[in-house]
């Protein structure tokens, strides 16, 4: 049966305008993105088919184009939009953050380092660079390793952070593997780059390890700076 022909209340569209978007399931927004399904398949029928074959909002916002392309009704102009829309997700988190304190908006720095950094397959260490007000300057990956680690130069940061004119630094990196617990190498170099950054004045606030679905974890919060 097509959507149109549901009872309005039930209707994707219908009952984001009414309820909000947090009202509706994963496969309901995905179906509102679909706009159409496919013979004997409605826009949220294919949704759920699209959620069960990549696992996830996530997974599917991150396929490569040919898998995508070959589910029946999508296509890479399709895959096109989805990109789009992912883009302009990050870009919008990334202007509240240049418009604030970051260190009073931890929630927002974890969304913004989850939609950069939780899907690639390799690991990669970027940082986020801040005026004297905690104000984004800037942000830049730093360094991009293998599946297994990465190679950080505390004297490569401090210049990066010297061009940056930055008073201070959050760090992030991602660990492939899933998990969000700091290794002994992790702590190891969040201690020498704040040792290294204290010589030219620019303050570590934090280092997050954003691990796939988990939350981000925090050295911060956890008393590890």
């Amino acid at each position: 049966m097509a959507i149109s022909d549901w009872p309005e209340q039930e209707r994707p569209r219908e009952r984001l305008l009414r309820h909000g978007a947090a009202a509706l399931s994963d496969a309901e927004l995905l179906a509102i993105f679909l706009r159409t399904g496919v013979k004997g398949k409605s826009a949220v029928d294919l949704a759920r088919q699209l959620l069960v074959h990549f696992g996830s909002l996530q997974h599917l916002f991150h396929a490569e184009v040919d898998e995508f392309a070959a589910i029946p009704g999508m296509g890479k102009a399709k895959y096109a939009q989805l990109q789009a829309v992912l883009e302009m997700a990050k870009r919008a988190v990334h202007e509240g953050l240049a418009a604030r304190d970051l260190f009073e908006a931890p929630a927002a720095v974890r969304d913004w380092l989850c939609l950069k950094l939780a899907h690639l397959p390799h690991e990669t260490f970027v940082a986020l660079w801040l005026d004297a007000q905690n104000r984004l300057i800037g942000h830049e990956e730093l360094f991009r390793g293998t599946l297994s680690q990465t190679s950080v130069y505390p004297r490569e940061v401090v210049k990066h952070a010297l061009s940056r004119n930055a008073a201070a630094v959050i760090f992030a990196h991602n660990h492939p593997s899933g998990v969000a617990e700091p290794s002994r190498a992790d702590q190891v170099l969040t201690v020498s780059l704040k040792q290294s950054l204290a010589l030219v004045d620019v303050k570590v606030l934090d280092h997050f390890i954003v691990a796939g679905n988990t939350h981000p974890m925090s050295f911060a919060e956890r008393g590890m700076l």
